[in-house]
């Protein structure tokens, strides 16, 4: 197993370009700039509460819309979490966490399998976040799962306000990958029947 479990990766395009660099087993320590001030906030508690040390910096454009900037930062931040795993040699590979935000309530379920696919069943309270479309939510969590390749289900059980629900899904994505990412002494190679994941 490799000792520093790190990736920095750097996607440029006509509409992004944005740079990650996150280490897996970190303390939680963020520096985080998109250019969507949610974003950042999200981002940086996704540090926070899965103890990985994050570093973006994204520019994009902006005066279109979020969209672009959305998924590419999921794109950028997927693709940093699978060179990051390397083999995923010893990690307990499922994740799950059911988290508490005031009257919100989110459930994430994650597999770090290889095969890529996303369930969001989530029924913002309201469309928008200051001026962020929350659909966009679902665009960045689809890129991720895909670049990625994670198996990646989330649920809104209860919610009311739409801050406290986006703060609760990422709280507990942070939750699980850590999970799911931490290492099992009882785990020899990777933990499935076919030998790779």
């Amino acid at each position: 197993m490799s000792t520093e479990r790190f990736a920095e990766i750097r996607r440029t395009t006509r509409e992004t370009d944005i740079s990650v660099k996150l280490t897996l087993d970190g303390t939680g320590v963020a520096a985080v700039d998109t250019g969507i001030p949610f974003m950042d906030h999200m981002l940086t508690l996704f540090a926070k509460h899965g103890f990985f040390d994050l570093e973006v910096k994204a520019t994009g454009d902006l005066e279109v819309d979020y969209h672009h900037t959305m998924e590419d930062l999921g794109l950028t931040l997927g693709e940093a979490l699978s060179r990051a795993l390397g083999d995923k040699a010893g990690i307990r590979r499922y994740g799950s966490f059911i988290l508490p935000m005031d009257e919100a309530l989110a459930l994430i379920a994650l597999d770090l399998s290889g095969r890529p696919l996303l369930v969001f069943d989530v029924k913002s309270p309201a469309p928008m976040i200051k001026d962020l479309d929350v659909r966009l939510f679902h665009e960045f969590f689809q890129a991720l799962s895909v670049k990625a390749g994670m198996n990646l289900h989330v649920r809104l059980l209860a919610g009311e306000e739409v801050h406290h629900v986006f703060e609760a899904i990422f709280k507990g994505f942070a939750k699980a990958l850590d999970q799911a990412v931490g290492f099992d002494p009882r785990v020899t190679g990777v933990l499935s029947t076919k030998g790779t994941l």
